[in-house]
């Protein structure tokens, strides 16, 4: 039958993965990092997926298609295995990290060291953090664009060391993060804050809501930024 559907352009799909979240009949998956309709009988047409691409890469079409197979698609989502549990996503599951110090360190272990994860806490997505976790408490706190620890090959040594590091792309992500910002500053003792972000100029929403965050929180408290460029080098400190 001709019907409507969706169609995915891959020369502009850059993978966000946005459209899969979105579609709620499962018929969009990721492919070789790319978006793809999977089953044509999964995909009902209506285009819920459509405003959650950033980059416009799916349009409807009239072609040639299975039926929408509903029967189909809730047998699917009946198969399923969960991937929650009944008290939460484990994803969100708040944990401090230990790390073991090493006490004057052989060249081996030196370079072990410096090559080694620094991360000392679960999680660390802006919009995931609780608040009032413990490992809030007394921190240095790194606010990060997510592409900064990928471009910046030290990222780990050189800003998340000894810090509380939270992540997030204001682009991807759609929202201010002041008001979590505002709550994580005002209910802990946060004794210093870093931006880490990219020269890009999305960017800048991260620098613009810890900057509102800060003059909402009614604290003085000492914070740095420092940028990135595509390439990997310190534009600024």
């Amino acid at each position: 039958m001709k019907r409507k559907i969706i169609k995915i352009d891959g020369t502009k799909c850059d993978g966000c993965g946005l459209c899969v979240s979105a579609c709620n009949e499962g018929a969009i998956g990721l492919v070789g990092g790319k978006a793809k309709l999977l089953r044509d009988d999964y995909c009902d047409g209506l285009g819920n997926c459509l405003p959650a691409c950033p980059t416009g890469a799916i349009s409807f079409e009239a072609r040639e298609a299975a039926a929408f197979d509903e029967a189909a698609v809730n047998a699917s989502k009946e198969n399923k295995q969960p991937d929650t549990l009944a008290c939460g996503c484990p994803g969100t599951h708040s944990k401090v990290i230990e790390r073991e110090s090493l006490c004057e360190p052989t060249q081996a272990q030196a370079q072990a060291v410096s090559a080694e994860t620094h991360l000392n806490q679960w999680p660390v997505q802006i919009k995931l953090v609780p608040p009032n976790a413990a490992y809030f408490k007394d921190a240095d706190l790194l606010v990060a664009a997510d592409c900064a620890a990928y471009a910046y090959g030290n990222f780990h040594s050189e800003y998340m060391k000894n810090r509380i590091t939270v992540i997030g792309c204001p682009k991807l992500d759609n929202e201010d993060y002041a008001e979590k910002l505002t709550a994580i500053l005002k209910m802990n003792d946060i004794k210093s804050v870093t931006v880490a972000r990219m020269v890009v100029p999305c960017c800048s929403g991260i620098v613009t809501a810890v900057k509102t965050a800060l003059q909402s929180c009614g604290k003085m408290i000492p914070w740095q930024i420092a940028t990135i460029s595509t390439d990997g080098k310190i534009l600024e400190n």
